[in-house]
């Protein structure tokens, strides 16, 4: 006489049997027609729309401009240099005694968070650049520890400066003996995506807020005038723009 626990066995082995001649069938057939994925590494990912915004002029996406400059090392880079890139754009002196230097570690932090990623970048111009030689901006790099290779202090003539900075990306920039440091500017970062188109996010009523503010710290949290900080919202923008 069989034991009451063989009944058992003899159960299970059937209940495997019947999923292996419903189931395995359809599940090989998923497999083989890629209704099934694995996906093991970033590069495998489909490219998800960011719901960022364009930045327009008159219902055209507004695109960064044509330009052309000389580095820290002394290297000609022009806008072609940044194309597949996502990048932030600045406009700063080495010799500045206020906004700058907070502006500058900012970005640092930025290197820092994205620094497993090829496709990030940095164009910081400088508006000083007749002080602002390509050893200047050299030693400026390296006392901020600049090693991002898509980062480059670039420098050149000064009117193509400005222009980019007031016409390219209305980002004011000039002279003025009245200031500290003999120069003022904003303290705001543009962001250009790997097409080289400016975008943004949007504010409650959609419009775009084209700028984010480079000078208060995610650590400090808000300025002593109660404005929040922007650089945690630039971090998650460029993280959904290198996805894209």
């Amino acid at each position: 006489m069989m034991k009451k626990t063989n009944y058992s066995y003899i159960g299970i082995a059937f209940i495997i049997l019947v999923f292996g001649i419903l189931f395995v069938p359809k599940i090989v057939d998923r497999i083989t027609n890629n209704d099934i994925t694995r996906h093991e590494s970033r590069s495998d990912q489909k490219s998800i729309p960011s719901q960022l915004l364009y930045v327009e002029n008159n219902g055209n996406k507004r695109k960064v401009p044509a330009f052309r400059f000389v580095n820290q090392q002394g290297d000609t880079i022009s806008n072609t240099a940044y194309e597949g890139k996502v990048y932030v754009i600045e406009f700063f002196f080495t010799t500045c005694p206020t906004i700058c230097p907070r502006m500058t570690v900012n970005l640092v932090q930025l290197q820092n968070e994205f620094k497993d990623f090829k496709a990030f970048g940095v164009a910081s111009f400088t508006i000083n650049p007749e002080h602002d030689t390509p050893e200047v901006l050299k030693s400026y790099a390296e006392a901020y520890h600049i090693t991002n290779p898509n980062w480059h202090l670039l420098t050149g003539d000064q009117k193509a400066i400005y222009d980019l900075a007031n016409t390219g990306f209305y980002i004011y920039a000039a002279e003025n003996e009245a200031v500290a440091g003999g120069f003022e500017h904003s303290g705001n970062f543009a962001l250009v995506d790997k097409q080289g188109y400016i975008r943004c996010r949007a504010d409650k009523n959609g419009n775009p807020i084209i700028y984010y503010s480079g000078i208060i710290s995610e650590e400090e949290q808000v300025d002593d005038d109660g404005v929040r900080e922007q650089i945690s919202a630039l971090k998650e923008d460029i993280r959904k723009l290198l996805n894209e």
